[in-house]
């Protein structure tokens, strides 16, 4: 589903106000436009949820909630953080929902904040294995103040080993475990991670940052009724502002919240909050979930022609927006590949192999699909790939020249 307005029209009074800083605005615009928006944690807003960043809730401190702020005129910025709770409440099914994190790595700190005590015991998906920085890395405060005990994919199949995690679970006995990751391309079995979190008498945290946006659109399995608390992103597949979410039971509301505030944030940013409420009402259409649909059929389609070029992708596949591979078989590593797809406008991530000593390839498909890309596109991609891992100057400034008429029959923002 491509967007319309063009963003020019945001920059015209930095044009006239701040012309530096308006030719980098003009450039990210034109670097968007121009190139292949593959990286799995990205996506285009819409127009509204643009505007709404630069409303006048930008101007407002609003520390608290709604009805107890420490600021006086918060009437409307009460009214959009209600908004936004509803919509959240209503769209994913649960008892509360908290949307003033900053980003995910801040909704999981509060969700750590809420349930942990330094020192706990932790069980989470290991670094290596698709794990976030915030699943235990000894550089996040995760791995500062929390033990935790990491459990991995099969070395086979490349899917979650689900004997381990319980053979973990009841021999560490953790406060907490933590099922999600940054990537793994297949959903979590979030009934049997709560089967095993009941028996060992542990908190069920779920990162959903990356597959909530599918949750969003009935693409993917929604692990609310299951996690005590969800901590979630409302950008990526989702097409929200850049920030965090947290979900959670009735019981462990008021924990959440004053896990964020006063805990581990101050004022809320109220414009922000006001285009997540416009991104999770874009979100509950039927539109969406047509989008949510396509993201993970575009997926499919581009991860097997991935294939048949001869990357060799992990777990075989996918069930979500995303991919991961790995371009050994075409004499690469992940890092040299990133370097030479990005050279012919080809934008994605790298994300560690477990088992392997380099680095695959991390992308996703939820940008080109609101750009209204469809699978003859998502084949052709996959040809372009292959291309430009040639490193031949040729092939590389052909790859880009194909990359921009793409682009241009499929701009971002319309014409």
């Amino acid at each position: 589903m491509s967007v319309s307005a063009p963003p020019e029209e945001v920059l015209d009074v930095l044009r006239r106000q701040d012309p530096q800083i308006a030719d980098v605005l003009l450039g990210e615009a034109r670097r968007q436009a121009e190139t292949l928006q593959l990286i799995a944690a990205e996506n285009f807003t819409s127009p509204a949820v643009l505007a709404t960043l630069g409303s006048p809730l930008a101007n407002k401190y609003a520390e608290g909630y709604p009805g107890a702020r420490h600021h006086g005129g918060c009437e409307y910025a009460d009214a959009a953080e209600r908004i936004a709770v509803e919509r959240a409440t209503a769209l994913f099914g649960a008892d509360h929902a908290n949307l003033q994190p900053h980003s995910g790595s801040s909704a999981v700190l509060a969700a750590y904040a809420a349930l942990l005590r330094p020192g706990d015991k932790v069980l989470a998906m290991g670094l290596e294995h698709g794990g976030h920085l915030t699943h235990g890395s000894p550089a996040n405060f995760s791995g500062r103040w929390f033990d935790f005990v990491p459990y991995g994919v099969d070395a086979e199949t490349g899917l979650i080993d689900y004997e381990q995690v319980a053979a973990l679970a009841r021999h560490h006995r953790p406060t907490a475990i933590v099922c999600g990751s940054i990537s793994y391309p297949r959903h979590p079995d979030y009934a049997l991670f709560r089967a095993v979190a009941d028996e060992v008498g542990a908190y069920l945290i779920a990162d959903a940052a990356h597959p909530i946006g599918l949750v969003a659109g009935g693409a993917a399995p929604n692990p609310v009724p299951y996690a005590d608390v969800v901590c979630a992103t409302t950008h990526k597949v989702l097409r929200g502002p850049r920030g965090g979410m947290l979900l959670c039971r009735a019981e462990l509301a008021e924990r959440v919240d004053r896990a964020v505030f006063p805990f581990t944030q101050g004022g809320a940013q109220m414009h922000t909050i006001a285009a997540k409420a416009v991104a999770l009402g874009e979100a509950s259409t039927p539109a969406f979930t047509a989008y949510a649909h396509r993201v993970v059929e575009h997926a499919r389609v581009l991860a097997a022609a991935l294939a048949a070029e001869g990357f060799a992708l992990t777990t075989g596949g996918t069930d979500t927006h995303l991919i991961t591979a790995d371009p050994a078989p075409l004499g690469v590593d992940g890092r040299t590949a990133r370097a030479r797809l990005s050279a012919a406008g080809l934008v994605l991530d790298t994300c560690a192999l477990p088992y392997g000593d380099g680095r695959g390839i991390r992308l996703g498909t939820a940008a080109v699909t609101t750009q209204g890309m469809g699978a003859p596109e998502m084949a052709g991609i996959a040809a372009l790939f292959t291309a430009a891992l040639r490193d031949e100057p040729e092939e590389t400034a052909r790859v880009r020249a194909e990359v921009r008429q793409l682009t241009s029959s499929f701009p971002p923002y319309g014409r």
